[in-house]
Parts: C-alpha cells; structure tokens; sequence
C-alpha cells in the first residue's frame, strides 16, 4: 500500500511561473512577457484557474500600455473568480482565495488610474480595501494596505467602503 504523502507535490507550472517571474524581477520585461505568453499558450484559456490568475496576474506586470495591463489583470480577476479552496490547497495549504482579491482589485484600481476612468478606479479600489481583512498581518499583508491606502490618497478616498 502507498503511504499517504503529508506534503503537496510541487506544481510544475507554479514553478516555471515563478522563475519567468524572476527573469522579469532581474529586469528582462521583454523574455518574461515572450515565455509568459508561451506558457499562456500551453494552460490555455481554460487551463486550471490557478496556473491563470498567477501568471496573468504577473503578466500584467510586463507591459507598458495600460490598456494591455488592465486586459491581463481582468484574466488574473476571472481566473481568481473560478478558483476553490480546494485547488489553493492542493497548491499550498497557506493561501486563501479571499487573499488574493485585495491585490487583484488594487492592480485594477491601479490600471484605471492610468487609462483616467477615476470611477472605475474608486469602484476597484474599494473592493480592494474590502477585500484587505482577509490578509495576514505580514509584511505582504502591509504593503498591499500601504499600496491601497496610496491610491486612496492619490483619489481623494477616505479608506472607508
């Protein structure tokens, strides 16, 4: 009989994300954008919600015109409504699904600032603010408020939903 492994397996995909994600850190905008796009093609647009708000999430991060951005953080938003508990488990028993939309909204409030449609900025900025209970007391918990509590002063918003 099989014992029961206590860890989860790693997740090749997470992990190619993850290192295209530390091509684009070291400053190769260019190759992380061309090998996120190949990985895009290999999930596919009905690939595991995971594998796709992960990498459209970071692929955002690649591009310049805002309107490109906004376009992947959308497909990060969709992919994040699709996700269960049970697939953030199998992944890492850590994250929750609610941790992941105050990031996602901010990312959105953040891209509606830059193509000014300010209400559609405030809209996603709140939900940001909402959705900011649900993270941890860490360091990334920290600097997602101090991100959203930025825009809010940059909006002229209270930080009150």
């Amino acid at each position: 009989m099989v014992e029961r492994r206590e860890q989860v397996a790693p997740d090749a995909v997470m992990t190619r994300i993850g290192q295209v994600v530390m091509l684009h850190h070291a400053g190769d905008k260019e190759e992380a954008r061309q090998r996120f796009l190949q990985l895009w093609a290999e999930i596919g647009e009905d690939g595991d919600p995971l594998h796709r708000c992960t990498l459209a999430h970071y692929m955002a991060d690649t591009h310049d015109d805002p309107a490109d951005e906004l376009a992947w953080d959308l497909r990060a938003l969709t992919a994040a409504e699709e996700l269960t508990g049970d697939r953030l488990a199998r992944h890492d028993g850590t994250l929750a699904v609610r941790a992941l939309y105050p990031s996602l909204h901010l990312n959105l409030a953040a891209d509606y600032v830059k193509l000014g449609r300010a209400e559609a900025a405030r809209t996603h900025l709140r939900r940001a603010r909402s959705a900011s209970a649900a993270l941890a007391d860490d360091s990334y918990g920290d600097g997602v408020r101090a991100a959203i509590g930025r825009l809010e002063m940059r909006l002229g918003e209270d930080g009150r939903s």
